[in-house]
């Protein structure tokens, strides 16, 4: 399995694709294709970068 999300750095805000209430997120981490991503409305979550390939948000409303 390849990681969709190979381009992704600390910092970097994002958003889940499936999961569009849980606000932006800001990337915390990414090791071993996991993703560790702070949302607004979900909090700290980890995920499978296999499966999942976020959007990254280049300017926040």
């Amino acid at each position: 399995m390849s990681d969709l999300n190979e381009f992704l750095e600390p910092g970097m805000l994002v958003r889940h694709p499936q999961q569009p209430d849980w606000g932006v997120g800001q990337v915390q981490s990414r090791v071993n294709g996991k993703v560790t991503v702070n949302f607004t409305e979900q909090g700290k979550v980890v995920i499978d970068g296999s499966q999942v390939m976020l959007e990254i948000i280049y300017s926040v409303e």
